[in-house]
């Protein structure tokens, strides 16, 4: 007997279902007689048998198939959960005592009947258990008090086994509509009705195929969105509603999102597994962040990107944050010779590498080294002693409001930094330099958006007489990362509220993490050598939406939401990343290239001696001025955010 055998009959027994295993064996001898007295006794072939040789034949097939069945433990099985590989081992249990007849036919003095009649006796035989066995398991899963059939199988199964078909337990279940009745849905409703433990019950099935609707899969019934009123869902006792169609268009899914949780119905989404899957498991979910904005994910790594990673030492500079660890995990899907994590802060670091070890194990070449980007006698010792091949820059100061006050610091961090590792892939002849940019850095009104709009002046500048190869890769928000709005709205929803937006009118492009990793890695790629590449991100998203969406999904009601104004820096509207006669195109589609002439190096030095200057003396003023200087696009906030409008 197998583990799982055996904790479905020690959770049979916790239940006080009973167990069948010894009424199955009397219905199986029932069949057996039945299949006997067809086929032996009334029988009337030209070797019909005699009383000895009836019992004789009665006694080695019975003898033969009774004990196979035992010796191939299929009284042990838990038939009311029968899958097909229970099936299959009660097939080959009787094929196997049929085998076994035939030679004891032939090897003692009994009298014998034909060889089409033992095949017959041993199928006959074989129909009727199987056939027993579905109807009990149908019975078991599809019995109910709500129907006429319901009723009659529940009464059935109460008859054969002393099993009500609907139990307490059932009673206590999350009654659920199932949107999608194609393989993903039915799987779902199978794994639901086969399972005791699960914690939700199918009540029906909702599908605009015409080729479904008003019919029946397991006994649930499939109804057309028309039906599926919700006048009709409070009478199936529907409590939630699971999405199940991967397929679902983002604006079918929009219509439906909306409609039932303006009824207040909590909304779950089923993951199946598919080619594309990286993982191979199942499983129920609430609604993420990304179905919220209900647009198709984003798909941009490819083969080509795959190969181009592959065998090569990479250097993640700010590996342990948000989007430096995504990189990561990207990269080691595409077999590098070396990952090195570069960052200052361990914590962050060391999660990343306890993942991509338990994951990779000692496949992957991984090492951790901490340090700040700014201080260029580490970094040196770390291209000593790696060489890298390709460095991705994702070390950044981020945060806008505190970057306004912290303006000495964030030009050391982003903009030194970001000089030093260029001047150090020289120095190491590195193969190609990568910087990760924001759609803050166009038209900047913010310390940040300027240090960032200053990186990709450096890495342009470069391009035009380095060795290496530089690219910079803009993209705008990203859900989910740290000190995004969606962590925020998260614990303040968790804490009761309020939610608090500072401008009801602020709008944001958004990707998700994947995405925006994926990006970076496919751009870093295709690059030939000066290249600002940037996104199509679709259509913006209102940031008040946004936190509508989040609360109605939490279901947690009279969570209130507060205007706060405007931080320091922040925009209204970030910059339209993607203006298609502007840039030039990619093998991508949604991949584009920024015209943007490259300052020669001499400029750049004047730029950053003015920067460093400013910066020495220690006057967040004075060296926000400086930005003002170095960056001309560098604006102030509310020269933009004055146009705005309700």
């Amino acid at each position: 007997m197998t583990i799982n055998e055996k904790n479905e009959i020690k959770h049979t027994q916790q239940m006080g279902i009973p167990n069948i295993r010894w009424p199955l064996m009397v219905y199986d001898l029932i069949v057996f007689a039945a299949a006997v007295v067809l086929l032996l006794i009334l029988y009337r072939g030209s070797d019909r048998l005699s009383p000895t040789g009836l019992a004789q034949q009665v006694g080695l097939f019975g003898l033969c198939i009774f004990s196979a069945r035992f010796v191939g433990k299929v009284y042990r099985q838990v038939w009311r959960y029968g899958g097909i590989q229970c099936y299959i081992r009660l097939l080959i249990t009787d094929a196997a005592a049929f085998i076994l007849c035939v030679l004891l036919e032939l090897l003692l003095p009994v009298e014998r009947i034909t060889f089409a009649r033992m095949l017959s006796l041993a199928c006959l035989n074989l129909l009727g258990a199987l056939a027993l066995r579905m109807v009990y398991r149908y019975a078991y899963k599809c019995g109910d008090r709500d129907t006429i059939l319901g009723r009659f199988l529940s009464r059935l199964l109460y008859i054969f086994s002393g099993i009500e078909a609907e139990n307490a337990r059932n009673a206590q279940k999350i009654k659920v509509a199932i949107i999608g009745a194609g393989r993903v849905g039915v799987s779902l409703a199978e794994e639901l009705l086969s399972n005791d433990e699960a914690a939700y019950m199918p009540r029906c099935f909702i599908d605009s195929d015409k080729a479904k609707v008003g019919r029946e899969i397991h006994g649930i019934p499939v109804w057309s969105e028309d039906e599926a009123t919700l006048k009709r869902l409070r009478e199936y006792e529907v409590q939630e509603i699971i999405f199940a169609i991967p397929s679902l268009s983002m604006d079918k899914k929009r219509s439906l999102y909306a409609y039932y949780t303006d009824a207040g119905y909590k909304l779950k989404v089923y993951d199946y597994p598919t080619v594309y899957t990286a993982s191979g498991k199942r499983h129920l979910r609430e609604f993420d962040v990304e179905e919220l904005l209900f647009r198709k994910p984003l798909v941009v790594s490819d083969e080509r990107t795959n190969a181009y990673y592959k065998d090569k030492t990479v250097l993640v500079t700010g590996g342990g944050g948000s989007i430096g660890s995504e990189l990561c995990r990207q990269l080691a899907k595409m077999q590098p010779r070396q990952i090195i994590i570069l960052d200052i802060y361990e914590n962050g670091a060391y999660d990343v590498q306890q993942e991509l070890r338990l994951t990779y194990g000692v496949e992957l070449d991984l090492h951790i080294e901490i340090c700040s980007i700014t201080d260029k006698r580490a970094l040196r010792s770390v291209f000593e002693a790696y060489h890298p091949q390709i460095i991705i820059n994702a070390a950044a100061h981020k945060h806008v409001p505190l970057m306004e006050h912290n303006c000495v610091e964030a030009v050391y961090n982003n903009v030194f930094g970001t000089q030093n590792l260029v001047e150090l892939c020289e120095e190491y002849s590195a193969e190609r330099f990568m910087m990760v940019s924001t759609d803050k850095a166009v038209n900047p009104t913010n310390v940040m958006g300027a240090t960032k709009r200053m990186c990709e002046m450096i890495v342009q500048s470069a391009s035009t007489h380095g060795r290496v190869k530089y690219s910079a890769t803009r993209f705008g928000n990203v859900l989910g990362s740290a000190g995004s709005v969606i962590p925020l709205f998260r614990r303040q929803i968790a804490n009761g509220g309020p939610v608090t937006i500072t401008d009801k009118r602020i709008v944001r492009y958004f990707m998700t993490i994947p995405e925006a990793s994926q990006l970076v890695l496919q751009s870093g790629a295709i690059a030939r050598n000066g290249e600002l590449f940037v996104l199509d991100m679709g259509q913006p998203v209102k940031i008040l939406e946004l936190a509508e969406s989040m609360i109605r999904l939490s279901g947690v009601q009279g969570i209130e939401i507060v205007e706060v104004g405007l931080r320091p820096g922040e925009k209204l509207y970030e910059e339209l990343l993607v203006i298609t006669e502007e840039l030039d195109e990619t093998e991508n589609s949604l991949i584009f290239i920024e015209r943007d002439t490259p300052l020669n190096a001499e400029v750049i030095e004047e730029k950053l001696r003015i920067l460093k200057e400013a910066c020495e003396t220690g006057d967040n003023a004075a060296a926000k001025e400086a930005l003002r200087r170095v960056v001309p696009t560098f604006i102030r906030p509310e020269d933009v955010n004055e146009d705005g409008t309700e």
